[in-house]
């Protein structure tokens, strides 16, 4: 039987001890927001043990570092992403992109905490990144992005059925339709009126204005677009150097 390729590459990570989560567009469609990728991205541990774990993974993989930077940790700890991409006939062409931190997001090791596991055998296991965390990550400056976060925050309010404050909460906080916004506020007032003081705009979504509401979440979006500029900018910047080196 032949063997997904993102699932051989999960399985060939776990099978040589990567401690390491699936991020990205993979992890979008495990949890329901569709998204065809042939790339697998993970976010790993970065320390020197599990360093030396992941390149015995790439080389059983036959993966080949295709863009700057190299598999080093001192690349990895500043931000940078590494790129390989497959040679094993079984996984062939497949890219595979490794990064240690997410713009945004905690460390590794709450990432690690809150990560969700999925069991396909009694063996084997594939970890995943935590929903709310994934979100988190997709606040970048593409496009695909903000759409990406809007349907990983819709399916989940869609589909959760035994609801927790915490969960009304996030939806609350992250919820990127306005009207879906307002109905939120509008069945969980006291709730609402508690997360306005981190997300003011909460207040408009009572007055119903949405064409307000639309605006301050336009205003939001593009905040956070400005900051993912920036931080990928000085690490563009340190990536020419590298370039020029060569």
């Amino acid at each position: 039987m032949v063997q997904n390729p993102i699932l051989k590459v999960l399985f060939t990570f776990q099978k040589f001890g990567v401690k390491s989560l699936l991020i990205g567009g993979q992890a979008c469609i495990i949890y329901g927001a569709a998204e065809f990728s042939r790339d697998s991205d993970f976010v790993i541990f970065c320390n020197s043990e599990n360093l030396a774990k992941l390149k015995k993974a790439l080389r059983f993989l036959k993966a080949r570092n295709i863009y700057l930077p190299p598999l080093k940790k001192e690349f990895l700890e500043k931000g940078h992403a590494c790129h390989f991409r497959c040679y094993d006939k079984s996984v062939k062409n497949l890219r595979v992109d490794v990064i240690s931190k997410l713009r945004g997001c905690d460390d590794f090791q709450k990432l690690w905490e809150r990560r969700f596991s999925v069991r396909f055998s009694r063996n084997r296991t594939i970890e995943i990144i935590g929903l709310q965390d994934l979100a988190q990550s997709k606040k970048t400056q593409r496009d695909k992005d903000w759409l990406m976060l809007n349907r990983l925050i819709e399916n989940d309010i869609f589909t959760t059925r035994k609801l927790s404050l915490e969960k009304i909460k996030w939806w609350l906080y992250e919820c990127r339709s306005s009207s879906k916004l307002i109905e939120l506020a509008r069945k969980n007032i006291d709730l609402a009126k508690e997360c306005s003081i981190k997300r003011p705009l909460l207040k408009v979504a009572f007055k119903k204005d949405i064409p307000k509401l639309e605006k301050l979440l336009q205003n939001e979006e593009l905040l956070e677009r400005e900051k993912d500029r920036k931080y990928w900018e000085l690490l563009r910047k340190e990536l020419e150097m590298l370039r020029h080196k060569k």
